[in-house]
C-alpha cells in the first residue's frame, strides 16, 4: 500500500481559508451597505425638502395683505393712545365744530380719521363715512383729512393736524 504524503493547510494555495481573514470582505460590504443606507436617507430628505418648498411656492405672495376697508373701532384704538392724543389738538378751520386727532391713511387714500364732532370725544371714522349731519369724509393723507357733501365732488372742509415737535 501506498501512503500519501499529507499536506499542510499552510501549504495549499488552493484552499479558501488558506492563512486569510475573512475580516476585508465582511468590513467592505458593511461599508457598502452603510453608504447605500445614508444616499438613501439624503435623498428622502432632499425630495421632502422639495415637497415643502412646493407647497410653500403655491401661495400667493399678497396672501397676507392689509384689509381693503379700514375697521374704525381698531384705528381708534390705535390712534388714542394718550401720548399721541397730548398737546396734537386738532388745526380746525376757525369756528369749525370739527377736530381732526388722528388720521390712518394708507397710499389710496382709503383710510380712516380720527375726529371730534361739537366738543364730543373723537369717534372714528373710514372714508365715506358720513361726519355729522350734512359732511362725509371723503379721503385721507398723511396728516389731512377732506369732508364734503357727498363722497365724490369738491372738498369744503379741510382739516389737518398740526406739524410735529421736533
Amino acid at each position: 500500500m501506498t501512503t500519501l504524503p499529507t499536506l499542510s493547510p499552510a501549504s495549499d494555495a488552493r484552499a479558501p481559508s488558506a492563512g486569510r481573514s475573512r475580516l476585508p470582505p465582511r468590513l467592505a460590504a458593511g461599508l457598502l451597505a452603510a453608504a447605500a443606507a445614508a444616499s438613501m436617507v439624503y435623498w428622502a430628505l432632499q425630495i421632502a425638502d422639495s415637497r415643502r418648498s412646493a407647497s410653500v411656492a403655491t401661495v400667493p405672495a399678497n396672501a397676507a395683505r392689509l384689509p381693503e376697508v379700514a375697521e374704525p373701532e381698531r384705528i381708534a384704538r390705535l390712534l388714542a393712545a394718550p401720548s399721541a392724543r397730548t398737546g396734537a389738538s386738532a388745526a380746525a378751520p376757525a369756528g369749525s365744530p370739527l377736530q381732526l386727532t388722528g388720521v390712518a391713511a394708507g397710499t389710496s387714500g382709503r383710510g380712516a380719521a380720527l375726529i371730534s364732532v361739537d366738543g364730543r370725544p373723537a369717534r372714528p371714522y373710514a372714508v365715506g363715512m358720513a361726519v355729522g349731519e350734512v359732511l362725509v369724509l371723503q379721503s385721507v393723507q398723511g396728516r389731512r383729512a377732506q369732508l364734503g357733501p357727498a363722497l365724490q365732488g369738491p372738498s369744503t372742509v379741510v382739516l389737518e393736524l398740526p406739524p410735529l415737535p421736533r
